[in-house]
């Protein structure tokens, strides 16, 4: 919006006509109704005035040598600095060809010659106060569009908190009750196994003992398979001890994805975080009936610790490996993708489907994490869009819309770091994140917290 507000009181008006008598007299006529005049004989000279101080309204000659009025009309409204300043034709040419002419270069009005002194100061008034109601209607919308966006961030960040909320709370005590009677299990596999050890032994010392057992227990022997059962019950002890672990394994993996207690910043191992939400995802990483398994490659530079919001940055870490076990997923029909008219044969199918992960420290002291897929990929005309709320680029029913504005949301504003996308359509997409390995604001906190460590006093 650019409008010549620095002097409410005399307006600033630029007439532009290459003969000096018009100009001397529209100058003197404009002067004594109080408005600052500036002349111009020339479209060059128009141009050049403009640039240097805006006019609040042009008066603009049609027939000029050189460049004539249709020309000057036609740079000035494709100049973004000078595009919404009005311009009044005047010419002695009062053919509806010339005035129509005129409006479709960008005129707003046309004053025949001669013309009336009250009738030209009118005409401009009329525009000066148009353009104030235009710019006034501009200022509040901007402000609107800016409430909207406000209210919109409000409501995805409330979203979001309640989600974290709910869902801390949920796989906090899923995993409380779970890790009980686990841990029982696992604790007793240890002394279950050795006594069947013990029972195992028994029966062999029994056997050295008293080679020749009764017909009875030769029977019995024989029904349940005795050698068979020694052999395979040690397999079986072995089998619920890695069947345990691997529930203690998700269950602290639930536990350190939620982090229900840890809503302060602080420093925490990248990488383990994402080795969590690996595991939260591995149903969906496995071999499915309509594709193989999603092989995940890991790229893992040297990370320090980084002080962030372990629980939303885990969030974020989610988000965007769900999304690219869907972009594997989606559109896969008979060995092709399919997008809008166009079908592709994407890597997903030339080379196995996978996710790799990146991880490095950048020179400019900020880790950044990659997510890249080899899937379907996404159009140009979207990706200046997936940030924004409520969009989303899944079928109606899988998305809402609002996981990557949160992502954006948490590494953005709360991590004071930045996220972008690119894709190739047909070859996947990757999105990359980059946040501070320190975060200003607490960095001091946790240097005197550290330097008091070995101190006594």
């Amino acid at each position: 919006m650019h409008f010549n507000q620095t002097n409410h009181n005399k307006r600033n008006v630029l007439v532009v006509d290459d003969t000096p008598d018009n100009l001397r007299l529209l100058s003197a006529m404009l002067t004594a109704q109080g408005f600052e005049v500036r002349k111009a004989l020339n479209g060059k000279m128009a141009l050049t005035a403009c640039q240097m101080v805006l006019p609040d309204v042009i008066l603009l000659d049609i027939n000029m040598p050189d460049m004539d009025g249709y020309q000057v009309c036609q740079q000035l409204k494709a100049d973004d600095k000078t595009c919404e300043v009005p311009v009044i034709f005047i010419s002695a040419l009062d053919d509806v060809v010339d005035k129509v002419k005129a409006f479709d270069v960008g005129g707003v009005d046309y004053i025949a010659k001669p013309f009336h002194g009250a009738e030209v100061v009118l005409r401009i008034e009329n525009q000066i106060n148009l353009r104030l109601l235009q710019v006034k209607l501009q200022e509040k919308n901007f402000l609107l569009q800016q409430a909207l966006d406000d209210l919109k961030a409000s409501q995805v960040q409330q979203i979001q908190n309640e989600k974290m909320v709910a869902l801390g709370q949920l796989v906090s005590g899923l995993a409380h009750e779970i890790n009980n009677p686990i841990s029982f299990i696992y604790g007793n596999l240890q002394y279950a196994g050795q006594y069947v050890q013990d029972l195992v032994n028994i029966i062999e010392v029994y056997q050295q003992e008293y080679p020749k057992p009764t017909p009875k227990i030769q029977q019995i022997a024989k029904d349940v398979d005795l050698n068979f059962m020694i052999k395979d019950l040690q397999s079986l002890i072995g089998a619920m001890y890695r069947g345990s672990d691997r529930i203690r394994e998700i269950v602290l993996a639930l536990q350190h994805f939620s982090r229900h207690d840890e809503a302060e910043m602080k420093r925490v191992n990248i990488h383990e975080d994402i080795e969590n939400t690996l595991v939260m995802l591995q149903h969906r990483l496995r071999e499915a009936a309509d594709r193989p398994a999603i092989l995940v490659v890991k790229d893992y530079g040297n990370l320090p610790l980084v002080t962030c919001y372990a629980s939303e940055l885990n969030q974020v870490f989610m988000h965007l490996l769900n999304n690219a076990i869907d972009a594997i997923e989606e559109g896969m029909v008979n060995g092709e993708w399919e997008m809008g008219n166009q079908s592709f044969t994407p890597y997903s199918l030339l080379t196995p489907p996978q996710i790799r992960i990146h991880t490095e420290v950048t020179d400019l002291n900020m880790v950044k994490i990659a997510i890249a897929d080899n899937g379907l990929g996404i159009e140009e005309s979207l990706r200046s869009r997936l940030f924004d709320p409520f969009f989303t680029t899944k079928p109606v029913g899988k998305g809402s819309g609002l996981g990557l504005s949160i992502s954006y949301q948490i590494i953005v504003q709360k991590h004071r770091g930045n996220i972008t996308c690119t894709s190739d359509v047909g070859k996947g997409a990757e999105f990359a994140i980059e946040i501070p390995i320190e975060q200003p604001d607490i960095s001091s906190q946790f240097s005197k917290s550290e330097k008091g460590l070995g101190t006594r006093d």
